[in-house]
Parts: C-alpha cells; sequence; structure tokens
C-alpha cells in the first residue's frame, strides 16, 4: 500500500532535519502547518485530496508573492518563493497537460452547453475533475475563451 501524503511529507521532513536541509525543511514544516491549521479549524482528518487543496492554495499565495516581490523589485524574495513553489509541486499530483484541459473543458461544453449562463455549471464539473492536476485559473480563461 502506498502512504498517504501527509506520511509522506512527514517522512520527507525528518528526511530534511537529518540531511540539514534547512530551505526544504522550512517549507515543509510551513506545508504541515497550514494542514494542521485546516484540520483544527474545520475538525476532520485532511484526506490526500484536501491536502493536494491546501498545497495548490500555497503554491497560488506564493505566485502572487512572486509578482508582487517582482514588482517592488525584490528579485532575492521572488527566488525564495519560486524556490518553495518548487518544493511544494514535489507533493502535487501529476499535471495534466493542455490537450486533456481543453479535452476535459470541450466534454463539459458539450455537457452543459456552450452558454455564457452555463458557466457556473462548466467550472463546478471542471473543479471537480482538475483540481489539483491544473492550474484553475487557467482553465477558467480557457472556459471563458471557448465561450466568448
Amino acid at each position: 500500500m502506498t502512504m498517504s501524503l501527509k506520511a509522506r511529507i512527514t517522512e520527507d521532513m525528518k528526511a530534511a532535519m537529518k540531511a540539514r536541509e534547512t530551505d526544504r525543511l522550512a517549507t515543509i514544516r510551513l506545508l504541515q502547518a497550514a494542514i494542521k491549521q485546516k484540520e483544527v479549524d474545520e475538525r476532520i482528518e485532511l484526506d490526500d485530496v484536501a491536502v493536494s487543496a491546501v498545497i495548490e492554495k500555497m503554491v497560488k499565495q506564493r505566485r502572487d508573492s512572486i509578482a508582487q516581490y517582482q514588482a517592488a523589485q525584490r528579485q532575492d524574495l521572488a527566488d525564495k518563493e519560486q524556490a518553495e513553489i518548487v518544493i511544494l509541486q514535489d507533493y502535487m499530483p501529476q499535471q495534466l497537460s493542455v490537450e486533456e484541459i481543453a479535452a476535459a473543458v470541450d466534454a463539459a461544453l458539450a455537457t452543459h452547453g456552450a452558454t455564457p449562463a452555463a458557466m457556473g455549471k462548466i467550472m463546478g464539473e471542471l473543479k471537480a475533475k482538475l483540481t489539483g492536476r491544473a492550474d484553475m485559473a487557467e482553465v477558467n480563461k480557457l472556459v471563458k475563451a471557448r465561450l466568448g
């Protein structure tokens, strides 16, 4: 049996401690804190899908920070955030290709109709299918382009 994502993160934290990889250790600790916070807030045990959602949110936050740091001419901080994204993406499921995403969008459009009124239903279906495996902001842009 394969180990859960949370167990893998814990094992990687121990390995980073032993190897004295301070940057990796710090990022993994931030990730564990975010997972624990969500579990405490919602009083639930997170499964792999929910953990992936936490990781995806953390990656999105770092991308937003990179844009702000670059606008403020702070490339050193942007590089640090980029390094954290690389570490976090190790825990994300395999990302879908552009063709696979386009096929999923086309299938959802065929199911719900290619009208702007169906946007909510289309995105709801795609979010359920693609969360953690595709950048939902990019999926949203693709759907809007196909509808518009």
